[in-house]
């Protein structure tokens, strides 16, 4: 399998999960400031570098689940960002799934940019380093919504997200696929 089949594959099982989710609470996660958001995809950061260094957890979801989660929550932060929060659930399910699908679109034509001019190279890196590298973008957003979303020179929430879904998709090709750190 080329890169983009396995990348429309680990989407699937990401955006089917986040259809699962919609039907038993909706979209309950309208109402997430994107800070909140950028909090819970660092639980999620936490919990897969925990598991990393202690080599085993107490609860039974495991560091694939953890980089879906982070997935569906950066699709989620996207959408925050655009629409901003709501007081209410103020979007049906089919209406989230679109708008799921409209940023992932984007997130994934951004790696295929970028995947051309690195050649690649998140095939070499390992997946612990793909768990910080997320942490870092995790720091660095939480910088910029401290400064109420303001950057001199740098990107700024969005691009963050974005990297962020697209190295938990490298992990979990990788972990799928089995290719080696």
């Amino acid at each position: 399998m080329d890169t983009k089949e396995q990348f429309d594959t680990v989407i699937t099982v990401c955006r089917s999960l986040f259809e699962k989710k919609l039907e038993d609470y909706g979209a309950s996660w309208r109402i997430m400031r994107p800070e909140s958001v950028t909090d819970q995809i660092f639980i999620k950061a936490k919990r897969i570098r925990s598991l990393e260094t202690k080599g085993s957890g107490m609860i039974g979801e495991d560091i694939r689940g953890e980089f879906i989660a982070i997935v569906n929550y950066g699709v989620i932060g996207l959408i925050q960002l655009q629409l901003g929060f709501s007081d209410t659930v103020d979007i049906d399910n089919q209406k989230a799934v679109e708008l799921y699908d409209i940023f992932i679109t984007r997130t994934k034509e951004l790696m295929y940019a970028k995947n051309y001019d690195y050649d690649e190279a998140w095939r070499d890196i390992r997946i612990t380093s793909c768990t910080d590298i997320i942490l870092q973008k995790i720091y660095r957003t939480k910088q910029i919504e401290n400064n109420k979303g303001k950057t001199i020179v740098s990107e700024g929430i969005d691009a963050n997200y974005s990297d962020m879904i697209n190295y938990s998709l490298f992990s979990i090709i990788k972990l799928d696929y089995e290719i080696e750190d």
